[in-house]
């Protein structure tokens, strides 16, 4: 197949890429570089997708019969219409329209099936509008124009590569011999997905037939508390772990934010749970996920052989324990 990939050089473009161009596709890849990093078997296109007249000038003559669209631009959002933009620019003989959407989509909630309600067009979060907004115009299209589309929703994704300072966030400081602090009660459900098993799936759906037409939850089956993230985080690093408890509301009130700049618990890692049921994609699909500890623990051999550790300003996590833990407000 003659594929394109948008998005090619982040994340999942590159465990994706190699592993179509092995297959033996025709691959191009689309981003805003002038250049990638995949040889000349790989066609490189350069323009923002977030732009339908860059994209439409870059396309044009363009023939492929798959695209994945795994990009979202986090600084401006990504709306339905311009990944519609997209679609109509490489509708010619497409036979895949995989987009990458995210658990997020549903909006909030525990134990998504696919069919269920996404967020809705008012949703106050950018992503969760835009992904589930841009999910509800995709399959417009299929079943009023029959473009052939697939959507992956997958919650947290981890591995080896990771651009966003997630598990690296606590192993930094397991390395360092540090305590790690844990909000709230410990009990707030997070899901992963490895990078590996989620790639396998984009693979998977490129052919197979019953995939035309849906959307598919891929994740680890069982969502883990925050708690048990510490102790599996530790396990995979072999360190010894170390808690500090403190009240969610202790820790915002004193500036810590779950994007940043001051960092409690990793990158976007503190949020309301949103969990999802994946037994269609291991139905359909034979979705078998990798082992949540034996994939945290070729993360972090990856970690540590090709991450420069540097030193890491700890002066808001010290103010934090340092502060005498605020009694729990009674609502």
């Amino acid at each position: 197949m003659k594929v394109l990939v948008i998005g090619g050089t982040n994340y999942i473009g590159k465990l994706l890429v190699p592993q179509l161009v092995k297959a033996g596709h025709e691959v191009s890849v689309l981003h805003r570089r002038n250049k990638h990093d995949y040889g000349k078997r790989v066609v490189n296109l350069q323009a923002d997708r977030n732009d339908p007249e860059a994209l439409k000038r870059v396309l044009e003559g363009q023939r492929f019969e798959a695209v994945y669209d795994n990009v979202y631009d986090w600084e401006r959002g990504t709306t339905a219409n311009q990944v519609e933009a997209t679609v109509r620019a490489v509708s010619d003989r497409l036979q895949r329209y995989i987009f990458m959407s995210s658990v997020a989509a549903y909006g909030d909630g525990l134990n998504h099936h696919e069919a269920d309600a996404l967020a809705p067009d008012d949703h106050p979060d950018p992503y969760v509008r835009n992904k589930a907004m841009t999910e509800r115009m995709l399959f417009r299209l299929y079943h009023r124009s029959k473009v052939p589309v697939v959507t992956i929703r997958p919650p947290f994704i981890y591995g080896p590569g990771n651009p966003y300072y997630r598990e690296q966030f606590f192993w930094d400081r397991l390395r360092d011999n540090r305590s790690l602090i844990l909000p709230g009660d410990g009990r707030r459900l997070m899901q992963f997905v490895f990078i590996k098993d989620l790639v396998a799936m984009c693979m998977k759906v490129l052919d197979e037939p019953q995939a035309l037409g849906q959307a598919f939850n891929v994740a680890n089956p069982r969502p883990i508390t925050q708690e048990e993230l510490l102790e599996v985080l530790a396990q995979a690093a072999g360190k010894k772990l170390h808690i500090t408890r403190m009240p969610r509301r202790q820790i915002l009130m004193a500036g810590g934010h779950p994007l940043g700049p001051k960092l409690y618990f990793g990158y976007y890692f503190d949020i309301p749970a949103i969990t999802q049921v994946v037994a269609k994609a291991q139905r359909m699909l034979k979705f078998k996920p990798t082992d949540f500890l034996t994939g945290l623990q070729e993360s972090y051999r990856w970690y540590v052989r090709n991450q420069k550790k540097s030193k890491i300003d700890y002066s808001f996590e010290d103010q934090l324990m340092a502060m005498p833990v605020a009694p729990p407000v009674l609502v």
